[in-house]
């Protein structure tokens, strides 16, 4: 399966994306890599059944200018309208309270984060991206979110810290596409946690109608 990656931003490198998603090329899928959205174009979407966003809202890790305009959200709207998957992790949900239209295509966004902690990742309810899953601790940036429709949005996953629970995974349906939220993921040991490996590979799977 081919996947295109944007990636990269003032805060998370684009190395640890990279390293998180190398061992999944064992399972069959190719990645292809963005990571100064100067780069990014309409017709590159199109070309792939699945897009991860793993960038705040920066043009790039040396350029913080703000690459989600009205403009660029509407193609990101009629891709996943039109049968596209959308996979947003961790810093995928960060810069976007204002962003209205790709705010209302993942169900919710980043709010704000306490100094990193040990975090408890752990099931909610059933859904097939679960399947196998393992509850796992582990340091990272415990990310507090703002979900905008709970009844359109199903939480599957959460993470937990000494300041408190916060949903940590979810999916939606957008039009004829589908988008799956993981909030987890500051640093490169949850990428490659068996646990948190198995999301990513299961979301992918489940973005992809495979």
């Amino acid at each position: 399966m081919r996947v295109l990656v944007l990636c990269d931003d003032r805060w998370h490198p684009a190395s640890v994306v990279k390293r998180g998603l190398d061992p999944l090329a064992d399972d069959g899928f190719e990645f292809t890599y963005i990571e100064n959205m100067a780069d990014w174009t309409p017709d590159m979407m199109k070309q792939f059944p699945v897009v991860i966003l793993a960038k705040s809202n920066n043009f790039s890790s040396t350029d913080t200018t703000e690459w989600a305009t009205e403009e660029a959200q509407s193609i990101f709207d009629g891709y996943v309208q039109n049968g596209g998957g959308l996979l947003a992790v961790h810093s995928g949900t960060a810069g976007y309270k204002e962003a209205s239209i790709l705010r209302s295509i993942l169900g919710g966004v980043f709010i704000h984060h306490p100094e990193q902690c040990q975090v408890t990742v752990e099931v909610k309810g059933e859904h097939i991206i679960t399947d196998g899953f393992v509850p796992f601790t582990l340091k990272d940036e415990h990310y507090f979110i703002e979900i905008d429709n709970n009844d359109d949005v199903h939480v599957f996953l959460t993470s937990t810290s000494q300041h408190g629970t916060q949903p940590a995974g979810w999916v939606r349906t957008h039009g004829k596409g589908k988008v799956c939220v993981l909030t987890p993921g500051h640093n490169l040991d949850v990428w490659l946690h068996p646990s948190f490996q198995l999301l990513l590979r299961n979301s992918l799977n489940w973005l992809a109608k495979v």
